[in-house]
């Protein structure tokens, strides 16, 4: 159970380490990433805070994923939910002020790619299941039989395209996002050893059938 409670607190602090990142990057102010585009534009469109968005477009990516057959866990329901939360939190708090300068904001946006790279060592390395962005990806893979990256780029291109369309921040920063983001993971990733291919993921099945088990043992 100790290490259960360790795995579920690895979790939890790099969803909220996702959710700084996040911050960090919009906050840059010269474009955000291509989902938070996405996200600010339906932000916009029905007058919600970009956070609750991020959760209810988390929630709908996790149906049509669960929908379309891919298994999620405990890690990917609580992506869906946690991170858009946090983000609200961290908006409202104050402490991460908009830049104004492109430098700063370049400095800041690459600096947050980083904090992400980290965070999603922190949220993968738990094995409590990929988030429901992810999943689509991998979804779509599967049914197209396109390549992951080829899927990936597809999605990040129509939702950065959708979400400037309805007034999210589209600028030179999100191609630096776009370009940058997988060259931080790796540098992170390779910092800390750590091989995402060897991890196994619970899916929520995993999760009760093993905490069952444990209850069992323990009456």
């Amino acid at each position: 159970m100790k290490r259960e409670v360790g795995r579920l607190v690895r979790l939890f602090i790099g969803l909220f380490t996702y959710a700084i990142g996040i911050v960090l990057t919009m906050q840059a102010h010269i474009g955000y990433s291509p989902w938070d585009v996405f996200h600010a534009g339906l932000s916009a469109l029905f007058s919600v805070k970009i956070g609750s968005m991020t959760v209810i477009v988390g929630l709908l990516v996790g149906l049509i994923v669960l929908l379309g057959g891919e298994k999620i866990g405990v890690g990917t329901i609580s992506n869906m939910v946690v991170i858009g939360l946090f983000i609200n939190v961290l908006l409202d708090s104050g402490l991460f002020p908009e830049r104004v300068h492109p430098v700063s904001g370049a400095i800041q946006m690459i600096g947050g790619l980083f904090v992400i790279s980290f965070a999603s060592y922190l949220y993968i390395s738990s094995g409590y299941g990929a988030g429901p962005r992810d999943s689509l990806m991998v979804f779509l893979s599967r049914k197209t039989g396109w390549s992951a990256g080829t899927c990936r780029g597809l999605l990040e291109v129509a939702v950065s395209f959708i979400g400037f369309l309805f007034g999210g921040m589209l600028g030179w920063g999100t191609l630096l996002s776009a370009v940058l983001i997988g060259f931080c993971i790796q540098i992170t990733f390779r910092a800390m050893r750590f091989d995402p291919k060897k991890v196994h993921h619970e899916t929520m099945v995993d999760s009760y059938q093993r905490l069952r088990r444990y209850f069992t043992r323990v009456r």
